[in-house]
C-alpha cells in the first residue's frame, strides 16, 4: 500500500463541522489528566476511558494504567485510583470497586449516565426493557448491567422478530426501550418504528438517547457527502460513532474510508479532481485531522472549506474531588 506523501491534486476539500472530540470526551480525558495530577501514578483506568489509541497511549505515558478487569487493580494504602471510562459500567462493577475501597472516579458520560437512570427507574416501576445497541459494546453491557433481569438487547428488525417470536417478553403492556448512544440516528429510526409496530404499547424514552454529538456528526457528514467523491473518517475501528460516520457517508454515494491517522491514506483511493471530504468521531484529537488534511493537500494550493450543521458549546462538569 502507497500511503503519503500523497501527489494528486483535489478539486476540493471539504471539512465537516462538528466533528471530533465532544464534551463527554472532553471530560473523560480530563478526569485522568486531573486524577494524575492530584493522585499521582499510578491511576487505573477501566477499559480505554475513550475509543482512540493516541488518547489511550498517551494517557498510559503519563502513568494511566489500562485494564478490562478490576482484579487486575492491585489493593494498594488508601485505595488505588480507579477511573471508569465514558462509556460507562454495570452496577456489579460499581459495587466490586466499592467493595474494594478504591477512590473511584467516575468518567462516564453524563449522557450515558441519563440512559442508566432511566432503566433503574423503568424496572423500579414494573417495565422490561428493550435496549437497541451493539452486543459486546461496552456501553452496552454497562447499560444492560444496571438491571439484573427484564432488558433485552436488539440491534436490528431481525433481532425484534425473534424477540417477539421467543415469548421472552412477560407483559407487552408494560415495556420500554431505550438505546446506545452512539448509533446511526436513521437505522435506529427503522428499528424503533418495527418496536413500535410489534410491540405497539411499548414506552419510549422521554427524550431520544442518541447524543446530540452523534447527531450532530451524523447530519454534518449527510450535508456535505452528497458532494464528495472520497470521505475519510478520521477515528478508531473500535469506535461505534466513527463507524456510523463512515456508513452515513457511504449511504449518500461518497467512497469512505475509516483511518486511524494520516499514515493510513493510501493514494489509490484518489484520483485527480477528486472532491474529498474529511470528518472525525468523538474521541479523535483535532491534530489528527490536520495531518490529514495536510496530507490531502500536500501537493495542491487548493483551500479548505468548513462546512456542515450545529455548533456545540456543551461542557460537563468534573467529578468531586477533581475540580480546581
Amino acid at each position: 500500500m502507497q500511503t503519503i506523501p500523497l501527489t494528486f491534486h483535489p478539486k476540493s476539500v471539504t471539512l465537516a463541522n462538528p466533528r471530533g472530540f465532544c464534551a463527554g470526551v472532553d471530560r473523560a480525558i480530563l478526569i485522568v489528566e486531573r486524577a494524575l495530577e492530584k493522585f499521582g501514578a499510578p491511576v487505573y483506568v477501566r477499559h480505554e476511558v475513550v475509543h482512540n489509541k493516541y488518547v489511550v497511549d498517551d494517557l498510559r505515558a503519563r502513568g494511566a494504567i489500562f485494564v478490562e478487569d478490576l482484579k487486575d487493580v492491585p489493593e494498594l494504602p488508601g485505595g488505588a485510583v480507579v477511573v471508569f471510562s465514558a462509556h460507562g459500567v454495570s452496577k456489579a462493577l460499581q459495587s466490586e470497586a466499592k467493595e474494594r475501597e478504591f477512590r473511584v472516579f467516575d468518567a462516564t458520560c453524563p449522557l450515558v449516565t441519563k440512559v442508566h437512570v432511566e432503566v433503574a427507574k423503568l424496572r423500579k416501576e414494573g417495565f422490561e426493557i428493550i435496549m437497541i445497541g451493539h452486543e459486546g459494546h461496552p456501553e452496552v453491557e454497562g447499560t444492560m448491567g444496571q438491571a439484573k433481569e427484564g432488558i433485552h438487547l436488539v440491534e436490528d428488525e431481525d433481532d425484534v422478530a425473534a424477540l417477539k417470536a421467543s415469548g421472552k417478553v412477560l407483559d407487552e403492556s408494560k415495556l420500554a426501550f431505550v438505546t446506545q448512544t452512539t448509533l446511526s440516528v436513521d437505522d435506529t429510526a427503522k428499528v424503533v418504528a418495527c418496536l413500535q409496530a410489534t410491540f405497539p404499547s411499548i414506552r419510549p424514552p422521554r427524550k431520544d438517547d442518541i447524543c446530540y454529538a452523534t447527531t450532530n456528526r451524523q447530519q454534518a457528514v449527510k450535508e456535505i457527502a452528497d458532494d464528495a467523491d472520497v470521505f475519510i473518517i478520521v477515528g478508531s475501528k473500535a469506535s461505534s460513532n466513527a463507524n456510523r460516520l463512515r456508513e452515513v457517508a457511504e449511504r449518500r454515494g461518497a467512497t469512505a474510508y475509516l483511518i486511524d491517522d494520516a499514515s493510513e491514506l493510501n493514494a489509490e483511493w484518489f484520483v485527480e479532481n477528486a472532491k474529498v471530504a474529511v470528518s472525525a468521531g468523538a474521541s479523535t484529537p483535532e491534530h489528527l485531522v490536520q495531518g490529514v488534511i495536510a496530507a490531502i493537500t500536500a501537493s495542491s494550493s487548493v483551500s479548505v472549506k468548513v462546512a456542515g450543521g450545529e455548533s456545540e458549546n456543551v461542557e460537563f462538569k468534573l467529578p468531586v474531588g477533581l475540580e480546581r
